[in-house]
């Protein structure tokens, strides 16, 4: 495919060769954008981001509800792309194909509630006969990065709000899976977004986030991806406004009193989906010493049955990692961690970027599986004695994205939701689950502001403050 710069479709003359994970076949060939291609397309898109003010909120509704329709028309398409690209076992493709279309309406139905204020100057000393009010205004261009593990829903996550704002979007998707962002942006033009109004560039995340991160013309960055990464471009954009949802370890707490059936359930959905390579993946399993057994039997009963293989393939419930090297390291960590003291409970094995479900025990806060972001099929199992242990070893972390804990106690649960130091908590429920109107984000290194569309927008906009000095 091409990409989209500068309001045409270009091609460069360098490529870059998008790789199915399961068998390294090529399925496609894109560009190698550049800093100048960059440069390029802001140029068009600021005269894109006059276009997207001067058009009423109504309007650019339209084009999303027009988009968020084409997108179910084309789900299996969508869904066959990001399987070949990602490696997402086809089931989970159209999932996430209908939830991005879901994403698009959703901002959609946003732009026409976008509004600001009315401030009660009156109630302050000298605010008698003052009429105040907020209007909320686009902030010009807004670059999205996104990351490969999602790469239809966290790009749809930021440029529907985007859109909705009445901004124009530059999109640097993942070089391993730029092709959905690059449909996506094919889908958009044809909704009627204007042409200005968008860019889709494809190549090395150095040289083209440097480019994004410099160029003053852009007033918003929205990252999707690693901590490191999300420090450098924080030191690189200045004043910018940025929202970065960033990494996560995170836990599950399974007290004594847990539903096992449903927590054992729960685990091996969150643990294994995407292969772990999902942000709020469920990996540190904090269970109760009182039913340390039965709950590691009945995970491993749930985890053994989950198929590897061909993620084009039905019985497949766990594809290959997006990248061999990414396998390779997974495997790393988990022999690392046997080597320290814990128990392969089962898995641990690889075949190439495939790598086995997998389960640890008796993992320690030193242990890598444990201390940073595994981004794999490995859930790691240690335990504790009481509620205030739990909580502890759940804050044990520079993290704080998603937690999750199964108890029948409400004090429990409760002491959970205030004490836990996480932007998303989950009672009688594992770490990962989303819903896509929801305020999402992340505490510590785990990120700073919000997604779901009505949030985001507010990230996508600036707010003026209008005060009105009336004689009587």
């Amino acid at each position: 495919m091409k990409m989209f710069c500068a309001g045409h479709w270009q091609e460069s003359s360098k490529t870059i060769d998008v790789i199915n994970p399961f068998d390294q076949s090529v399925i496609d060939t894109i560009p190698q954008g550049s800093g100048d291609d960059v440069l390029k397309a802001v140029s068009v898109l600021e005269q894109g981001a006059r276009i997207m003010k001067s058009m009423t909120a109504y309007d650019r509704s339209l084009i999303l509800q027009k988009a968020s329709e084409l997108m179910l028309e084309r789900k299996d398409d969508f869904a066959r792309t990001i399987s070949l690209e990602e490696g997402k076992v086809l089931a989970e493709s159209q999932v996430e194909a209908t939830r991005s279309a879901e994403v698009i309406r959703l901002s959609g139905e946003e732009a026409r509630r976008m509004t600001g204020e009315m401030i009660p100057l009156e109630g302050n000393a000298g605010g008698q006969n003052k009429l105040g009010f907020t209007l909320r205004i686009p902030c010009g261009i807004v670059a999205a990065i996104t990351p490969f593990n999602f790469p239809l829903n966290l790009v749809c996550h930021k440029v529907g709000p985007a859109i909705a704002a009445g901004n124009a979007i530059l999109i640097k998707p993942a070089s391993d899976t730029p092709l959905s962002a690059l449909k996506l942006t094919e889908l958009l033009l044809e909704a009627g977004l204007p042409k200005e109004a968008i860019a889709c560039i494809t190549g090395p995340g150095g040289e083209i986030g440097r480019a994004i991160c410099t160029d003053s013309r852009i007033r918003k960055i929205s990252f999707t991806g690693s901590y490191e990464v999300g420090t450098k471009i924080c030191e690189m954009a200045g004043l910018k406004k940025v929202t970065m949802e960033l990494g996560s370890n995170s836990p599950v707490i399974i007290m004594d009193d847990a539903d096992l059936e449903k927590a054992a359930t729960a685990v091996s959905m969150a643990g294994y989906a995407n292969a772990g390579q999902v942000c709020i993946s469920a990996q540190r399993i904090l269970t109760s010493s009182a039913i340390k057994s039965d709950f590691v039997d009945l995970l491993k009963s749930k985890v053994d049955v989950l198929h590897t293989g061909n993620q084009l393939e039905e019985t497949t419930k766990i594809g290959p990692m997006v990248r061999e090297t990414d396998a390779t390291r997974v495997e790393q960590w988990v022999n690392e961690a046997v080597s320290q003291g814990a128990r392969l409970v089962t898995g641990g094995t690889r075949q190439g970027a495939i790598y086995a479900p997998t389960i640890l025990d008796n993992t320690t806060p030193e242990m890598q599986v444990e201390k940073d972001e595994i981004f794999g099929p490995a859930v790691a199992l240690s335990y504790f004695d009481d509620i205030e242990h739990a909580i502890q070893m759940a804050n044990n972390t520079t993290y704080g994205l998603s937690a999750g804990i199964f108890t029948q106690d409400l004090d429990r649960a409760m002491k959970f939701a205030r004490e836990v130091e996480s932007g998303n908590l989950h009672i009688n429920w594992s770490s990962q689950w989303r819903a896509d109107a929801m305020p999402y984000g992340g505490l510590k290194h785990s990120g700073t502001g919000k997604e779901g569309p009505k949030y985001a927008i507010q990230e996508m906009s600036e707010e003026k403050m209008v005060v009105m000095h009336l004689t009587s």
